[in-house]
């Protein structure tokens, strides 16, 4: 990687630091609004999420404030996709870094670079897309989230992979 594209990525990951107020890629992209990790011993129950092509199915799901859900989340479609939790403004937010993900070859299409995730941005910044309210699922594979719902919150779950957030790989997380 020349300077020029350190300098660069390096700003990016600060900038977008700043304004999700919860630090990096490797950070977190989570606050008390949204709620917090969860334990699986916890759970109240288990949520199939599958993701398609821009959509996911179900498109929304339904939780109690306090509620801990664990999520499987599964990739049925021919591209790398997310499951992110958060508000639309954390979501716009990310979606500078997944950008930055795709302009690195990070994410290329159907697969992921495992090697460049790990790369080293400077300043304790990196690729590697492990946040707790959030997984990276390449096509034909499954992660698991488990989160508790704080409420209050307006909270979707989305993709923020550049276009499929726009092209509505999105959806509502409602409070019963």
């Amino acid at each position: 990687m020349n300077a020029t594209k350190f300098l660069v990525a390096t700003a990016a990951l600060t900038v977008s630091a700043s304004v999700l107020g919860a630090g990096s890629h490797s950070g977190g992209h989570h606050g008390a609004a949204i709620g917090e990790p969860g334990l699986a011993s916890e759970a109240s129950r288990t949520i199939n999420v599958e993701m398609h092509d821009n959509y996911y199915e179900p498109e929304s799901i339904n939780v109690q404030p306090g509620e801990t859900v664990r999520f499987v989340v599964e990739n049925k479609g021919n591209l790398v996709h997310e499951f992110n939790i958060g508000t639309p403004a954390m979501h716009e937010a990310h979606q500078s870094e997944m950008k930055m993900m795709v302009e690195h070859g990070v994410i290329q299409g159907g697969t992921l670079n495992h090697q460049m995730m790990e790369m080293d941005m400077g300043d304790g910044h990196s690729m590697k897309h492990d946040d707790p309210n959030s997984v990276l699922v390449e096509p034909g594979q499954s992660k698991e989230i488990v989160w508790t719902f704080e409420g209050g919150a307006q909270i979707e779950f989305a993709c923020n992979i550049p276009g499929h957030y726009q092209a509505g790989m999105y959806g509502d997380v409602n409070f019963e």
